[in-house]
């Protein structure tokens, strides 16, 4: 799952969103340096990854894109969910996407000084063109793609796979919606379980 998802999913507190938010740019014991509830949100993040990685649904559509994208596809799907996820919005949320975001943000700047640099960096792009928000667009998630693209250290062709979200559409939709609540579940009981 990609940002919108994470931060969806750990929006019942504070440090869950952070630790979600900053978790891909913490390496090894940089862990340590962070409080017991930022490095909850952490494993959390971690937790979400394997769940998603691991998951036959999600598997398909990793599959679909395989022969074009190779170790791209992953990403890609990670993308497209989000992109389905800010599209369906209103089927999972009570609050407007625009109004989440705008909290989303002002949460994670008000908390940005103890960031790794990369998440800052992160977010004052995210944040000043709202990128969350833009994933529920054809011209957002299109855009999302390419900037992937480019960042890349090889050839991913991510940016044609805006293309394959259009045509295969109503499958990964369908597959979404058959996930996403397992995904939802699964982030209930971990954070129980995890107190």
């Amino acid at each position: 799952m990609n940002h919108l998802a994470h931060l969806f999913l750990s929006q019942s507190d504070v440090n869950l969103m952070v630790g979600n938010f900053i978790a891909d740019h913490v390496k090894g014991k940089q862990i340590d340096s962070f409080s017991e509830e930022v490095i909850k949100g952490i494993k959390m993040h971690r937790a979400i990854d394997y769940f998603t990685d691991h998951h036959p649904i999600v598997q398909k559509s990793k599959e679909r894109l395989y022969p074009k994208y190779h170790k791209y596809s992953a990403v890609i799907v990670d993308m497209f969910y989000d992109h389905i996820l800010a599209k369906n919005w209103t089927k999972y949320s009570p609050i407007a996407l625009e109004k989440f975001t705008a909290s989303v943000y002002q949460i994670l700047n008000a908390q940005k000084e103890n960031f790794p640099t990369h998440s800052k960096q992160f977010l004052h792009y995210m944040s000043r063109y709202d990128w969350l928000r833009s994933y529920g667009t054809k011209e957002g998630i299109t855009k999302a793609l390419t900037g992937l693209s480019r960042r890349a250290k090889f050839d991913s062709k991510m940016d044609e796979s805006a293309i394959d979200l259009q045509t295969d559409f109503l499958l990964y939709e369908k597959e979404f919606t058959a996930f996403f609540p397992e995904l939802y579940e699964h982030c209930q009981e971990w954070v129980q379980v995890d107190d």
